[in-house]
């Protein structure tokens, strides 16, 4: 790979491809394959063999655990093709990006631009090049410690409230370490025979998700940066839409019964979706579409922010300690709402689907509504059957879009895209859920404590990232994500 450290660093050379399904079959023991960076050898604990068959215990259903037939890994330029996709539009996502853009942290919760970039180049360094590369040796030893996130069996950390002080490495400095890691994973690659591209492939998969978590942080981040501008820049102009009024509310019904919840089959699915059991769902009632931002103008109209009868405990402390008057990024101007999205400030659509609201307002508005949040259980029911379809990050718009038109007779519309949709389902483990021993066990299971379960994407969201069964996680109060609301009701 040829890098012109003259041109815009987000500029690459070649446009590859996407997707597969994985396999995590023999976890056989395979000799790292030597290369030509001939540096004092590097290996840490060998714990991904236990982590990927863990996961492999973790996605399947009973049934499919019986049945474990030997599959065909992914091809070679299959899984390369993939991993450059994925790596180049985290690329392309900074095109319209400053290099002052890139160092900005405004909150503990958010992370610069820079920092993403490193962060997902420094996991593949870790899990993969360190992992199956002899004679590995990072370049950069330091970035071990200032780009790794959470994993404390990889050592220590970085603090991160504090990323945004990290004016070094440079923007520069950090895409030509994404260059170097990226050619190194080509190289083990096209050298890997079956033995080891059947180890390697699950931990770059992995991998790559984890990107694609990144990408849709950077979004959200950089928004959050660009709102505290004065000047409220634009990240990226976006063209305007139809819009059509949205439909009235109408009660789809699901009949009590027992049901499968969780992820089955062999395509890709984090741990927290496993194992896959069944979930008594009494009957009820969801919204056959999301809480517009009309709706949410009526709850604050009729004193929303003010009536702590419509506010859990904890809730109501936010209000009032924090002002929250209105969504995160809603301005009111000469009686005139108004709302800071990616495309800079823009007057507020009332058929958009509200976001940026926290757990807290979402179950405020539903209680007003008469209403609840759905279970994370009710929502997956109801998702059953419908077409991963929607307003995804690859539609180029970067914020929610208004219903072009309801969905079929008896379907719930937009539950996939647009906004990550809260429930009212704590995220704790499922039934049988263990975490994978080592570093990468660290992923998801530590952190099932105080945060809440949302369910179907947004338009931050990559459509070959998200599932039926994806279990996405914030803490209560937590609004500077693509975050909005679908009604539920007990039926009697």
């Amino acid at each position: 790979m040829n890098y012109d450290i003259n041109r815009p660093p987000n500029r690459f050379e070649n446009e590859t491809g996407d997707d597969w399904a994985h396999q995590f079959e023999q976890a056989s023991t395979c000799e790292p394959v030597a290369h030509t960076h001939k540096t004092p050898k590097s290996k840490g604990p060998d714990k991904m063999n236990s982590f990927a068959i863990a996961l492999q215990t973790n996605f399947r259903s009973p049934a499919a655990a019986e049945r474990r037939e030997e599959t065909l890994p992914t091809s070679k330029s299959e899984l390369e093709q993939r991993y450059h996709r994925v790596r180049r539009f985290s690329e392309k996502l900074c095109e319209t990006l400053e290099p002052e853009d890139f160092v900005v942290q405004t909150m503990p919760e958010a992370s610069p631009t820079k920092w993403h970039l490193a962060h997902t180049s420094w996991f593949f360094e870790t899990f993969v090049l360190k992992k199956f590369l002899a004679d590995y040796d990072s370049m950069h030893p330091q970035f071990a410690y200032l780009f790794n996130s959470y994993y404390n069996a990889v050592g220590p950390f970085y603090s991160r409230p504090h990323r945004g002080l990290l004016s070094r490495p440079t923007v520069k400095e950090v895409f030509h370490y994404r260059a170097d890691v990226d050619l190194f994973v080509s190289n083990l690659i096209e050298s890997a025979d079956e033995q080891l591209l059947t180890k390697l492939e699950p931990i770059l998969i992995l991998g790559l998700h984890h990107e694609q978590q990144h990408q849709e942080l950077m979004l959200t981040d950089i928004k959050n940066v660009f709102w505290q501008n004065p000047l409220r820049p634009a990240f990226r102009k976006r063209d305007e839409i139809e819009i059509s009024p949205a439909p009235p509310v109408e009660w789809l019904k699901y009949a009590e019964g027992i049901y499968w919840v969780g992820h089955a089959g062999r395509d890709f699915s984090y741990d927290n979706e496993g194992p896959r059991h069944r979930a008594l769902v009494p009957a009820f009632g969801l919204a056959s579409r999301l809480v517009t931002n009309a709706d949410f103008l009526a709850f604050m109209e009729d004193g929303g922010y003010r009536r702590p009868e419509l506010w859990l405990s904890l809730g109501w402390n936010a209000v009032k300690e924090r002002g929250w008057e209105s969504p995160l990024y809603w301005e009111k101007r000469d009686g005139e709402w108004f709302t800071m999205t990616l495309a800079g400030m823009t007057e507020l659509v009332p058929e958009e689907p509200v976001c940026h609201v926290s757990l807290f307002e979402a179950d405020a508005c539903a209680r007003w509504s008469g209403a609840r949040l759905p279970t994370e259980e009710e929502w997956e029911t109801a998702s059953s059957g419908l077409p991963l379809r929607g307003n995804f990050v690859e539609s180029d718009i970067f914020h929610v879009s208004p219903l072009a038109s309801p969905a079929s007779a008896g379907k719930p519309a937009q539950m996939f895209g647009d906004v990550w949709e809260w429930t009212r389902s704590s995220y704790s483990p499922y039934p049988g859920y263990s975490a994978a021993p080592g570093a990468l066990g660290e992923y998801n299971g530590k952190f099932m404590c105080n945060q809440y379960v949302l369910r179907g994407g947004s338009c931050a969201t990559s459509q070959s990232h998200i599932r039926r069964t994806y279990r996405n996680f914030f803490p209560p109060d937590a609004r500077w994500q693509f975050t909005g609301i679908r009604l539920a009701k007990d039926l009697i």
